[in-house]
């Protein structure tokens, strides 16, 4: 058998429940102040068998205080019934109920004239004659109006075969194919049974469940186990896409779980509190929807207001459409593509309704990325899944999510499609660790590094280089770690970045020096480095070159003002890496607290003199050292300190 979920729609009183008893022979107003009313308030459920195809009725109420029920009941509606009363013909639930529904993407339906006992055949011809009118335009404008008569049992087998042509139909339309999906329903009852504990029932959107799964309650993430499935009153070993299905669950109480929330395979949703969306209103819309309106928004079994900003338009008018994006209070679980109904905060009214693009969005801030939403619109699976790929930006978003994401069934082939067309990039973050980002989110990381590395230029233009770590310190927000080298180890094999030991520079910038300047200056940084302390004066400078020997004290300020050499007097410099080495070996002498004399300095570091002072007085004048008298301390030890941490010295 295929499986199928039915909804009803209709005014209320319109004999939706009754016909549907007739159909099934289930009263589905289960509820004693239903019975007793004679109305619907919440759902109700039965099944049809119309061999080869087996129905899942949802009944829903019809009365206007109830359109928020009856949204949670259309939520994974495959196909829908219209019941018109041949006695009141067209009212304004049969009008917004008819609006749900194709707000919702319905395409399949029949129409069923209920109460035709009560009228004669010219009052009949009329009331079909509105009803025409009525869907014109709309999925049901080709559907059959069948007419029927609950109390007498009239119309019936016609409306059965109506409905399996209908169901027919709907087995062959793309929304089927969603049984291959990772398990998803949207929860529409939660309850106890003695014995049992909580079940809950709902429409399966997608997947299959089997006794003994391991499924996560969204928004919240609670694991819980499948003990047992009902459908329609039936234990089953599993259920599937298109069937209702009431779950008992282990591992959490009925009163933990609410309507609106679903019920998913392990990872396949993830809770947000922003939707990237379409949008389109009603012509019968009372006014446009604009920037930061409130919003109702009726997504699955839930119920949600959300403020609205706009991407593309400043205002959405009547029968429009927009790319939105929806803030809302608490968290959403979504998927793309999934439908939704948007009403009016105050008065509540359905105004329009749209689709989910974007499930786990992110603030959009540029028009590339409002392209990028755009392109989820598309029909085609590689175009939706390099847009989302995109929108996650530097994320780990693995491969599978691409079916929560952006409807992707054949994930593999997509996947390697995209790397063939040159959109993906695989990084190597760590021996153990790849990721998987978007070509263009790859290039606007590195192009935001380009821009902060040209502002420290731009701040210090003598230098050409920078040490490494000033800059990765802007970038420590990045998740996962190792981003920023490998986009540094991109830039520098593109040649837009030079290395220089720690240091890095924009190419180009700094000091602006001919080839041979440029070689020279290298030459005096490693003659610097080799030599340590003390370091070479200006005759060996001067030994490297024998045609401009005056551009040499340019040239030494130019790599003291990039930090490779260090400027001890106008006269003295040490590379940066000696400078540090020396500092290392006074710290390891000095860090017991004790005081020492230049003499005793000059016979730690080596040299003489002539290159010790001068040293001394670098140490004093940039903190490194204190001088008290003949002895120089460590500058955050005192001597009371020191004494007190050696007995022998005191």
């Amino acid at each position: 058998m295929i499986d199928l979920i039915l909804g009803t729609a209709g005014h209320i009183d319109h004999g939706k429940t009754a016909l549907v008893r007739a159909l099934t022979g289930v009263n589905t107003d289960r509820l004693p102040e239903e019975q007793r009313r004679g109305i619907t308030i919440d759902l109700g459920f039965a099944e049809l068998a119309l061999a080869p195809y087996r129905l899942g009725i949802v009944d829903v109420p019809g009365h206007e205080r109830f359109v928020r029920n009856m949204l949670a009941g259309a939520s994974g509606v495959d196909l829908a019934l219209l019941v018109v009363a041949a006695d009141d013909s067209i009212k304004p639930q049969t009008r917004e109920h008819l609006e749900i529904l194709r707000l919702l993407g319905l395409e399949h339906g029949v129409i069923a004239l209920t109460k035709c006992d009560l009228v004669d055949s010219d009052w009949l011809q009329l009331v079909e004659d509105e009803v025409r009118e009525l869907v014109a335009g709309s999925f049901l404008a080709h559907a059959p109006i069948i007419r029927t008569s609950a109390l007498q049992e009239k119309g019936l087998d016609a409306l059965r075969d109506a409905l399996r042509a209908a169901a027919a139909q709907a087995a062959a339309a793309e929304r089927m194919r969603r049984i291959s999906e990772p398990f998803r329903m949207a929860i529409d009852r939660s309850f106890t049974l003695a014995g049992h504990g909580t079940v809950v029932t709902g429409s399966i959107a997608s997947g299959v469940v089997r006794v003994g799964d391991v499924l996560t309650i969204e928004p919240g993430g609670v694991s819980v186990r499948v003990r047992e499935i009902q459908n329609h009153d039936r234990s089953v070993e599993d259920a599937h896409r298109g069937q209702r299905a009431a779950i008992n669950l282990a591992g959490i109480h009925h009163t933990e779980v609410r309507r609106g929330q679903e019920l998913a395979a392990p990872g396949h949703l993830q809770p947000s509190r922003l939707l990237t969306a379409q949008v389109s209103l009603l012509d019968s819309a009372p006014r446009p929807l604009k920037n930061r309106d409130r919003v109702r928004i009726h997504l699955g079994t839930a119920e949600l207001t959300a403020s609205v900003a706009l991407l593309d338009a400043e205002h959405i008018p009547p029968g429009q459409a927009a790319l939105v994006q929806l803030f809302f209070r608490d968290a959403v679980a979504a998927v793309w593509g999934q439908p939704f109904v948007v009403r009016s905060e105050s008065p509540a009214a359905t105004i329009g309704g749209g689709r989910v693009l974007d499930p786990v969005a992110q603030k959009i801030r540029t028009k590339e990325a409002a392209t990028f939403a755009a392109n989820l619109t598309s029909g085609e699976p590689m175009r939706r899944a390099a847009a989302a790929w995109f929108l996650a930006g530097l994320r780990n978003m693995r491969p599978e999510e691409l079916s929560r994401n952006a409807g992707v069934s054949d994930i593999a082939a997509t996947q390697q499609a995209l790397f063939a067309a040159g959109e993906l990039r695989e990084l190597r973050l760590s021996p153990t660790r790849n990721l998987i980002v978007h070509r263009r989110a790859w290039e606007l990381l590195q192009e935001r590094i380009l821009v902060a590395l040209a502002k420290m230029h731009d701040r210090d233009p003598l230098r050409s280089t920078f040490d490494r770590s000033q800059l990765a310190s802007r970038f420590s927000y990045l998740d996962p770690p190792g981003l920023f080298d490998a986009a540094m180890r991109g830039l520098i094999q593109q040649g837009q970045v030079r290395e220089l030991g720690d240091r890095i520079g924009l190419a180009g910038r700094g000091p602006k020096l001919s080839k041979n300047e440029q070689k020279l200056l290298d030459q005096l940084i490693e003659l610097y480095r080799q030599t340590g302390f003390p370091p070479p004066g200006l005759p060996e400078c001067h030994a490297l070159t024998s045609k401009n020997p005056k551009i040499i004290p340019q040239l030494l300020s130019v790599a003291a003002a990039d930090g490779v050499l260090v400027e001890i007097t106008s006269h003295m410099y040490l590379h940066e890496s000696v400078d540090r080495e020396l500092r290392d070996k006074l710290a390891a002498r000095l860090g017991g607290g004790a005081g020492v004399t230049a003499a005793e300095i000059r016979d730690i570091l080596g040299g003489t003199r002539k290159h010790c002072i001068p040293y001394c007085e670098y140490l004093d004048r940039i903190g490194f050292t204190r001088r008290e008298g003949d002895l120089r301390y460590l500058a955050q030890t005192s001597p009371d300190a020191a004494s007190a941490s050696n007995p022998v010295a005191s």
